[in-house]
Protein backbone atom coordinates (compact mmCIF):
# COMPACT_ATOMS: atom_id res chain seq x y z
CA UNK A 1 0.00 0.00 0.00
CA UNK A 2 1.23 3.46 -0.94
CA UNK A 3 -0.23 6.82 0.03
CA UNK A 4 -0.24 9.12 -2.99
CA UNK A 5 -0.57 12.88 -2.52
CA UNK A 6 -1.64 15.20 -5.32
CA UNK A 7 0.84 17.68 -3.90
CA UNK A 8 0.43 20.80 -6.02
CA UNK A 9 -2.55 22.13 -4.09
CA UNK A 10 -2.49 19.99 -0.95
CA UNK A 11 -2.18 22.09 2.22
CA UNK A 12 1.14 21.65 4.02
CA UNK A 13 -0.62 20.72 7.26
CA UNK A 14 -2.33 17.80 5.49
CA UNK A 15 0.99 16.58 4.16
CA UNK A 16 2.42 16.72 7.68
CA UNK A 17 -0.49 14.65 9.04
CA UNK A 18 0.12 12.06 6.31
CA UNK A 19 3.87 12.04 7.01
CA UNK A 20 3.24 11.31 10.70
CA UNK A 21 0.83 8.49 9.83
CA UNK A 22 3.36 7.11 7.34
CA UNK A 23 6.07 7.04 9.97
CA UNK A 24 3.79 5.51 12.60
CA UNK A 25 2.50 2.77 10.28
CA UNK A 26 5.63 2.33 8.13
CA UNK A 27 3.79 3.17 4.90
CA UNK A 28 5.41 4.75 1.84
CA UNK A 29 4.21 8.16 0.65
CA UNK A 30 4.59 9.44 -2.89
CA UNK A 31 4.17 13.17 -3.52
CA UNK A 32 3.40 14.10 -7.12
CA UNK A 33 3.66 17.70 -8.33
CA UNK A 34 4.59 19.71 -11.38
CA UNK A 35 7.07 21.84 -9.46
CA UNK A 36 9.96 20.89 -7.18
CA UNK A 37 8.98 20.13 -3.60
CA UNK A 38 10.91 20.55 -0.37
CA UNK A 39 13.21 17.62 0.32
CA UNK A 40 12.06 15.14 2.93
CA UNK A 41 14.59 13.18 4.88
CA UNK A 42 12.26 10.40 5.94
CA UNK A 43 13.02 7.26 3.97
CA UNK A 44 9.36 6.49 3.38
CA UNK A 45 8.62 9.80 1.64
CA UNK A 46 9.40 10.18 -2.06
CA UNK A 47 8.42 12.72 -4.65
CA UNK A 48 8.02 12.87 -8.39
CA UNK A 49 8.09 16.08 -10.38
CA UNK A 50 6.08 15.72 -13.57
CA UNK A 51 5.96 18.01 -16.57
CA UNK A 52 4.07 21.25 -16.20
CA UNK A 53 0.58 21.26 -17.63
CA UNK A 54 -3.02 20.66 -16.74
CA UNK A 55 -3.72 17.24 -15.26
CA UNK A 56 -0.19 15.89 -15.79
CA UNK A 57 0.22 15.10 -12.08
CA UNK A 58 -3.31 13.68 -12.00
CA UNK A 59 -2.57 11.46 -14.99
CA UNK A 60 0.60 10.17 -13.33
CA UNK A 61 -1.21 9.32 -10.11
CA UNK A 62 -4.12 7.69 -11.95
CA UNK A 63 -1.70 5.54 -13.96
CA UNK A 64 0.54 4.54 -11.05
CA UNK A 65 -1.90 4.05 -8.16
CA UNK A 66 -3.20 0.55 -7.58
CA UNK A 67 -6.37 -0.76 -5.97
CA UNK A 68 -4.45 -1.20 -2.70
CA UNK A 69 -3.44 2.47 -2.53
CA UNK A 70 -4.79 5.61 -0.90
CA UNK A 71 -4.85 8.89 -2.83
CA UNK A 72 -5.13 12.30 -1.16
CA UNK A 73 -6.57 14.82 -3.62
CA UNK A 74 -9.02 17.67 -3.91
CA UNK A 75 -9.29 17.00 -7.64
CA UNK A 76 -12.65 15.31 -8.19
CA UNK A 77 -11.95 14.06 -11.74
CA UNK A 78 -8.79 12.37 -10.41
CA UNK A 79 -10.81 10.94 -7.53
CA UNK A 80 -13.30 9.48 -10.00
CA UNK A 81 -10.45 7.83 -11.90
CA UNK A 82 -8.83 6.27 -8.85
CA UNK A 83 -12.15 5.08 -7.41
CA UNK A 84 -12.85 3.40 -10.77
CA UNK A 85 -9.53 1.54 -10.32
CA UNK A 86 -10.60 0.36 -6.88
CA UNK A 87 -8.26 2.66 -4.96
CA UNK A 88 -9.41 4.76 -2.02
CA UNK A 89 -9.46 8.55 -2.11
CA UNK A 90 -9.78 11.23 0.55
CA UNK A 91 -9.95 14.95 0.00
CA UNK A 92 -7.91 17.31 2.22
CA UNK A 93 -11.06 18.12 4.20
CA UNK A 94 -11.47 14.47 5.16
CA UNK A 95 -14.29 13.45 2.85
CA UNK A 96 -13.97 9.95 1.48
CA UNK A 97 -14.44 9.45 -2.25
CA UNK A 98 -16.25 6.23 -3.09
CA UNK A 99 -18.41 4.68 -5.79
CA UNK A 100 -21.53 6.03 -4.10
CA UNK A 101 -20.55 9.70 -4.04
CA UNK A 102 -17.85 10.43 -6.61
CA UNK A 103 -20.27 10.68 -9.55
CA UNK A 104 -22.47 13.11 -7.66
CA UNK A 105 -19.46 15.17 -6.57
CA UNK A 106 -18.20 15.28 -10.15
CA UNK A 107 -21.60 16.49 -11.38
CA UNK A 108 -21.75 19.15 -8.65
CA UNK A 109 -18.22 20.29 -9.51
CA UNK A 110 -19.16 20.64 -13.18
CA UNK A 111 -22.34 22.54 -12.30
CA UNK A 112 -20.50 24.96 -10.00
CA UNK A 113 -17.78 25.47 -12.60
CA UNK A 114 -20.45 26.32 -15.17
CA UNK A 115 -22.23 28.71 -12.80
CA UNK A 116 -18.94 30.44 -11.95
CA UNK A 117 -18.06 30.84 -15.63
CA UNK A 118 -21.44 32.50 -16.23
CA UNK A 119 -20.92 34.82 -13.27
CA UNK A 120 -23.86 33.41 -11.33
CA UNK A 121 -21.70 32.14 -8.48
CA UNK A 122 -18.49 33.66 -7.20
CA UNK A 123 -15.75 32.27 -5.03
CA UNK A 124 -14.82 28.75 -4.16
CA UNK A 125 -14.73 26.57 -1.09
CA UNK A 126 -14.50 28.03 2.39
CA UNK A 127 -11.07 28.73 3.83
CA UNK A 128 -9.27 25.66 5.18
CA UNK A 129 -9.51 25.58 8.97
CA UNK A 130 -8.90 23.61 12.15
CA UNK A 131 -12.12 21.61 11.78
CA UNK A 132 -11.03 20.50 8.30
CA UNK A 133 -7.65 19.45 9.67
CA UNK A 134 -9.24 17.41 12.45
CA UNK A 135 -11.77 15.83 10.09
CA UNK A 136 -8.97 14.84 7.72
CA UNK A 137 -6.85 13.31 10.50
CA UNK A 138 -9.81 11.26 11.76
CA UNK A 139 -10.78 10.14 8.29
CA UNK A 140 -7.19 9.21 7.43
CA UNK A 141 -6.88 7.15 10.60
CA UNK A 142 -10.15 5.28 9.93
CA UNK A 143 -9.29 4.59 6.29
CA UNK A 144 -5.73 3.44 6.98
CA UNK A 145 -6.90 1.19 9.81
CA UNK A 146 -9.50 -0.41 7.53
CA UNK A 147 -7.10 -0.77 4.60
CA UNK A 148 -4.37 -2.33 6.73
CA UNK A 149 -6.86 -4.75 8.28
CA UNK A 150 -8.05 -5.76 4.81
CA UNK A 151 -4.47 -6.15 3.57
CA UNK A 152 -3.68 -8.55 6.43
CA UNK A 153 -6.66 -10.73 5.48
CA UNK A 154 -5.32 -11.22 1.96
Amino acid sequence: MTIWIDADACPRVIKEIVFRASERLNLPVMLVANKPLAKHHAGLISSVVVDDGPDVADDYIAEQATAQDLVITADIPLAARIVAKGAVGIDPRGELYNEDNVGERLSMRDLMQSLRSEGLVQGGPAQFGMTDRQRFASSLDRVLTRMMREAKKQ
